[in-house]
């Protein structure tokens, strides 16, 4: 028997009144009710867009690695496959243990202003478990960014100490600024700086320039790759040697990879879908990430063909400036995705296509050697992203992000007849920060390593390859040729280090003789060859 029936057989013929005062709060227990089974499915709903937007973020961990393998030479796929699975291994430790609490552990005075968090250390007192495994996906990819600058020639105890402090602290400290209710630069923030705050809405900034800023700064301090702009002896090249990856494949792979994930990282910014305001974020940094990838694409292969035609006399469609074209349409993006219209989108990613063309040659001209080109792609299009934000965002879609539109994109300040560059500012601020914090970190620790010989990885170990040096043997075991290779660059590492240590010893004799030389295994052109080493005489 329904409660409204049980009113009516109790109070209909005694009570009218009562009856009426029982129906009216059954109505409203059955309204409680549904309310609460509507808001246990909203939440459930949001949790599942965070789980699903994390699992596409973290496959572009796979992205990265495959990209990165694609990029390098076959003797150093398994080093550099190694590093980028040990990425999301140490960010989720560091991010468990210390990270999500200097980033997220807000204070109770949401009117407080703090430098980082001070609370839910190990998730101690953490409740939202999704909210934290998205975050986790986004610190691993700033650590990942770093690991391709420096493939071929980084050791592995100094990969593991910066990919732990990056996500463990530097990385931390700029999201709690940019994205925490008690960071100064956070439009969160109930009193944001200029009434604005930094606007990042999924990262080309707080994760990209934080990540660029930190492989370019390593790899200045790095040096080179063997034989990139000097000979055997030191002599600078009159045309740097473009070092081929092993692997077109792969590079394409990776970049589909990371095209895919890339919906999770900034769709999935969102936060939630219940919210049909927010859903419409979503669906609109969904767009925007797709048209950004693609106009990126077209006009990095345009131009770098135009430019080949111009110097060469050929056409040529370089695949790798298509590939990093994307990559660096869907960085400058990023910052911005829900918050412009589709014209804009195509333009911020036209304009990030021909910014890596110019900046990938900046870095040659400096000889700095970028083995995947990351620099480029996350810096200088992450800064792009940024300031891009301060130029195309849509009044509307700042009100439905933020909560505030006093002041919004250049243009539509213009448009309005104000040219209120305030947001622009605030954004030129916010990159400000980012660069010197991360970079006041990074250059000492580098540093560090580098003098305590802890960073680069010894001649020999560079020229044989680091899967030999490191583990044991090239990724391609199950051939033959591959394993008579092993055996060889070995044999030349092991005389390389005896005949060291002689030396270091004061010893002159020349009881190592018959030890083979360096010189016996490398080519004119800097590369280990399998050439019969001369032997000394019986």
């Amino acid at each position: 028997m329904s409660e409204y029936s049980s009113c009516v057989e109790l109070y209909a013929d005694t009570d009218p009144r009562a009856a009426l005062e029982c129906m009216a709060t059954s109505i409203e227990k059955d309204n409680s009710i549904q309310s609460e089974e509507v808001a246990g499915i909203a939440f459930g709903l949001d949790v599942c867009f965070l789980i699903l937007s994390t699992t596409l973020m973290f496959f572009m961990q796979a992205g990265f690695a495959v990209l990165c393998a694609g990029c390098v030479r076959s003797k150093n796929v398994q080093n550099t496959l190694m590093k980028n699975f040990l990425d999301a291994c140490g960010a989720a430790i560091g991010f468990w243990s210390v990270g999500y609490a200097l980033a997220f552990g807000e204070t109770s005075d949401a009117s407080e202003i703090t430098f980082i968090g001070r609370h839910g250390f190990f998730m101690n007192g953490v409740d939202n478990y999704a909210l934290w495994l998205f975050n986790f996906a986004f610190a691993a990819t700033a650590a990942t960014i770093v690991a391709g600058t420096l493939a071929e020639r980084c050791q592995m105890i100094s990969y593991l100490a910066y990919s732990t402090l990056l996500t463990g602290f530097v990385y931390p400290v700029v999201v709690h600024s940019a994205w925490s209710t008690n960071g100064f630069l956070s439009p969160a923030n109930m009193a944001p700086i200029a009434n604005t705050g930094f606007v990042d809405f999924a990262g080309s900034g707080v994760v990209h320039v934080t990540g660029g800023v930190t492989a370019l700064i390593a790899v200045k301090i790095l040096g080179p790759r063997k034989g990139r702009f000097h000979d055997n002896v030191g002599s600078l090249l009159v045309r740097p040697k473009k070092i081929q990856g092993h692997s077109v494949s792969l590079q394409v792979l990776g970049t589909f990879i990371l095209w895919f994930g890339w919906y999770g990282f900034n769709a999935g910014s969102a936060l939630k879908v219940s919210d049909p305001t927010f859903a419409d974020l979503a669906a609109r940094a969904a767009v925007s990430t797709t048209l950004g990838a693609a106009s990126g694409t077209i006009s990095s292969l345009t131009l770098s063909a135009f430019i080949a035609e111009r110097t060469t006399g050929e056409t040529l469609f370089d695949i790798t400036n298509a590939l990093n074209g994307c990559l660096a349409g869907l960085v400058s993006i990023t910052a911005g995705c829900a918050l412009i219209e589709p014209w804009a989108a195509v333009l911020i990613g036209s304009v990030a296509g021909v910014i890596y063309v110019f900046a990938s040659d900046l870095l040659v001209k400096l000889q700095i050697d970028d083995a995947v080109d990351a620099i480029p792609v996350h810096f200088f299009n992450g800064m792009w992203g940024v300031i891009a934000v301060g130029l195309f965002a849509v009044p509307e879609y700042l009100q439905d992000a933020n909560g505030r539109s006093e002041h919004v994109g250049w243009f539509y300040s213009m448009s309005r007849g104000s040219a209120d560059a305030t947001l622009l500012g605030v954004n030129i601020l916010g990159l400000i920060f980012i660069i010197g914090w991360t970079a006041g970190i990074m250059l000492p620790f580098f540093l560090v390593l580098s003098y305590l010989g802890w960073f680069r990885a010894d001649a020999l170990e560079e020229l044989v390859g680091l899967d030999v040096s490191y583990h044991g043997g090239p990724a391609q075991r199950g051939d033959e040729n591959g394993s008579h290779t092993s055996t060889i660059m070995t044999d030349a590492m092991k005389s390389y280090r005896y005949s060291t240590e002689m030396r270091k010893e004061g010893d002159d004799d020349d009881d190592d003789e018959n030890l083979n030389g360096v010189d016996d295994y490398i080519g004119d052109n800097g590369e280990v060859e399998l050439i019969t080493p001369h032997y000394g005489s019986a």
